[in-house]
């Protein structure tokens, strides 16, 4: 069926989009039954510290020229801890490798990461790569002869082209600069932005999606975020809530003038509670979970990546010759498993909610899953948490 797109997907401009109230009912504004505290956002910038910076890019319509558009793209920044350089304890794992993710055989060896962490498409995880490299120089150079300050940029990414010129190369260094720069906490817009622009769920239209849970042991209170950058599914698959949705709604079909096939997923987790990095392996392996819970598969065709990160680091001595770890004991680690669970879930549904439809290269449209359509399936299913009027 044909349906009215968004009147910005045929006009030419580029924004900076950073941390900003989103526009749309997410999903449990809606009434959709997700289990868990979330923080006060309902997104990984609850987690102190943590800042996220976007740049979108849409310009032109109609038929595909490389190098000229359309273009449907962009960049996303997470900072982990702020606009420094400063080492946090990190891990990933891939639940299917058909995808990228640049700076992971550090993590894999020496359990940390610094400085932002980049998401973008396909192509352009190289030029994110050096921007996020130049701006830490700028920012972090200790001008010595020998000087690290570039760092090893972690940098995933997902495939864009069925909206998107994407071999046209359109991501630049100053748009991630710019990215950079404006990267801010609070609310986090989703959707249509950032390195989500161009991304499909489940044939309906995907993005950049966020949510937290907070998780209380013992007397402390600890934030576990979860961002996701979703590109993946097939219609049929997609479950809300224990729902299948995807089987009800067989409407709003994409038009695709080229051969359909799986995408990828990234997802970042972030939290302020202590953890090892072999722990921090653990919470991203059960992000997958959260992936499995909407009907992802991790199809042949898709990179699954995930990379978890502690803003608490290790504590070193005076003299540097120590560091001092403290960590969640291994009893209460399910907390944090049920969180980054809940929390993935969460996100992948928020990125569909806030999404619009958009057209992009020859006519290619992928239509967003209405609100008030998931609903009446919801409520079909006795699901739905009637929302207060």
């Amino acid at each position: 069926m044909k349906l009215p797109l968004l009147l910005a997907a045929a006009l030419t401009f580029s924004i900076s989009v950073s941390a900003q109230t989103p526009t749309k009912p997410r999903a449990r504004e809606l009434g959709v039954p997700f289990d868990g505290v979330t923080g006060k956002y309902n997104a990984i910038t609850d987690v102190p510290g943590v800042l996220v910076g976007y740049k979108t890019l849409i310009k032109g319509k109609g038929k595909h020229k490389v190098g000229k558009g359309p273009v449907r793209t962009g960049v996303t920044v997470i900072l982990p801890k702020g606009k420094t350089d400063q080492a946090v304890p990190a891990a990933w794992f891939s639940l299917n490798g058909d995808g990228e993710m640049t700076g992971l055989p550090y993590i894999e060896d020496y359990g940390t990461t610094s400085g932002p962490i980049g998401i973008t498409n396909t192509n352009s995880v190289g030029v994110v790569r050096d921007a996020i490299g130049e701006w830490s120089i700028k920012n972090f150079s200790t001008n010595e002869l020998i000087d690290f300050s570039f760092g090893l940029p972690v940098v995933g990414e997902t495939f864009d082209g069925i909206l998107n010129d994407i071999n046209g190369l359109h991501v630049t260094k100053k748009d991630v600069f710019e990215a950079l720069e404006d990267a801010k906490s609070g609310p986090v817009a989703e959707g249509n932005v950032g390195g989500g622009t161009g991304m499909s769920l489940f044939l309906f239209k995907g993005g950049s999606g966020t949510s937290s849970r907070v998780i209380k042991i013992d007397t402390a209170t600890y934030t576990l975020g979860a961002f996701v950058q979703g590109n993946f599914g097939g219609r049929k698959d997609l479950m809300v809530a224990g729902v299948p949705v995807g089987k009800e709604v067989l409407d709003f079909r994409p038009i695709i003038n080229t051969k359909e096939k799986d995408g990828s997923i990234i997802v970042i987790i972030a939290t302020n509670a202590p953890f090892l990095p072999s722990q921090l392996k653990q919470i991203a392996k059960r992000a997958s979970i959260g992936v499995a819970r909407t009907g992802g598969l991790g199809r042949n065709s898709s990179g699954d990546i995930f990379l978890a990160f502690s803003t608490q680091n290790a504590q070193q001595n005076e003299k540097g010759t120590l560091d001092v770890w403290r960590s969640i004991p291994k009893e209460q680690l399910d907390a944090f498993y049920q969180a980054t669970v809940e929390a993935t879930e969460e996100a992948i549904i928020n990125a569909m909610m806030a999404a619009e439809d958009m057209e992009g290269i020859n006519g290619n449209t992928i239509y967003a899953l209405p609100g008030a359509r998931l609903q009446e399936v919801m409520r079909k299913y006795n699901r739905l948490n009637e929302p207060k009027k």
